[in-house]
């Protein structure tokens, strides 16, 4: 049972990570660093949805790690 919950944090982790790395697709290395415009707006459409995908996804990513660290530790 233990191996099978690894398996689903393993999966929820890798789409977490995708998750992160498609929001941050449309900024540059200049905005990471501090150059570039700020410009502030609102989410709207798909940006929205995998904004709310990624919130729960680390919300799921969260519960599930507290879940194997204090039931299932040996």
């Amino acid at each position: 049972m233990t191996k099978t919950f690894l398996i689903i944090q393993m999966v929820i982790a890798f789409l977490l990570i995708l998750a992160i790395i498609m929001q941050n697709r449309g900024s540059g290395t200049g905005a990471v660093f501090g150059g570039g415009s700020q410009v502030f707006r609102a989410k709207r459409g798909a940006e929205k949805t995998l904004y709310y995908i990624t919130i729960f996804l680390g919300v799921i990513f969260f519960a599930l790690s507290f879940y194997i660290t204090i039931f299932l530790s040996e």
